[in-house]
């Protein structure tokens, strides 16, 4: 794979390198635990491939939003992603993807990552 086709699949799940680290920087800025939450989350949403950057660079907005208005409210991260953390990830990516294949081993990371984020 060329270097243009790296950074091409590269651009497409994270949009533009300057609205990422912009994402990136609102996540550190999170409590820890919610921030946890994010990380493990972000790294399952790689496995979904939106059809274009604008969804993409969208769904990691609305996902900092998310965890930045929960925070802001105390509310709980069981609140917000529920028993299943599989099933939260693949509806909320639903509404800017067809969505990717996740493997097992990456639902386990995902459920393992929220049990000590949410503690």
């Amino acid at each position: 794979m060329s270097d243009g086709e790296k950074s091409g699949i590269i651009s497409k799940v994270i949009g533009p390198k300057k609205r990422w680290r912009a994402y990136k920087a609102r996540v550190k800025e999170l409590p820890e635990n919610y921030r946890t939450a994010v990380e493990a989350i972000e790294r399952y949403l790689m496995h979904f491939v939106p059809a274009d950057s604008d969804s993409a660079e969208s769904m990691f907005d609305d996902l900092a939003d998310l965890f930045e208005q929960a925070a802001a409210d105390g509310t709980s991260i069981r609140e917000i992603v529920g028993e299943d953390p599989g099933e939260f990830v693949k509806e909320f990516a639903q509404n800017y993807s067809e969505g990717g294949y996740v493997p097992a081993r990456a639902r386990k990371q995902l459920t393992d990552a929220i049990e000590r984020a949410a503690g």
